[in-house]
């Protein structure tokens, strides 16, 4: 059975999870931490519970969820994932931080790519993996039905949607991709999202302003 636990980092108020399994291995997602402090903050936490960490999976490449990959590559040497079509996004990383007023020397390189209907194994326990482009081209949620949750992201929010006005964004493909992944999964399902606080899958269908 897969635990799962965050964290909220940096100025953009990311949630960054850890996905635990019963051996006490552990994904990674999102790494958002920006300084050493906060680093120090997941690393502490990661010690503490005896946890091993066995890579590193990204929803997507916006510089507020990849500012931490770096230093846990480096700290723990594992691998960093995400879907391929994220590439330019991660490209323009660098560019965005320093437009922001952060500094990111340069983007993390990924290990291997995420495949959406390719299953996620971690020990025993598996992830499905959907492609829920239109915040950025490449977007992937996760998905863990023993555990009737789903990461979703910048996809879906509580009460919101992730935002379109940034380079490969479109609204259109968003509300496609939340209606065919999201909306498909059941109602009691509970959305994890990369900013604010959970919710539940049929809370969104019915009040979600901007998917009615």
């Amino acid at each position: 059975m897969l635990n799962i636990v965050f964290f909220t980092f940096n100025a953009f108020e990311e949630n960054t999870y850890i996905i635990i399994n019963d051996q006490k291995q552990c994904w990674i997602v999102d790494p958002g931490m920006y300084g050493p402090d906060e680093v120090a903050q997941l690393i502490t936490y990661i010690t503490d519970k005896q946890l091993q960490p066995q890579g590193i999976i990204n929803t997507h490449a916006h510089i507020d969820h990849i500012f931490g990959v770096q230093a846990l590559m480096d700290k723990y040497n594992i691998p960093f994932s995400l879907h391929q079509q994220e590439t330019p996004v991660l490209n323009m990383a660098a560019g965005s931080a320093t437009i922001f007023g952060f500094e990111l020397r340069k983007a993390p390189t990924p290990t291997s790519y995420i495949q959406e209907g390719q299953p996620l194994q971690l020990g025993d326990d598996t992830l499905q993996v959907f492609l829920t482009p239109g915040h950025s081209p490449g977007s992937i949620s996760f998905y863990y039905p023993k555990g009737n949750w789903v990461i979703s992201g910048d996809v879906l929010f509580s009460g919101s949607v992730g935002r379109t006005d940034l380079p490969g964004g479109s609204f259109e493909v968003l509300a496609n991709s939340i209606r065919t992944q999201l909306f498909t999964l059941p109602g009691d399902t509970t959305v994890l999202p990369g900013h604010g606080p959970a919710t539940r899958i049929a809370q969104e269908k019915v009040h979600n302003p901007f998917l009615k």
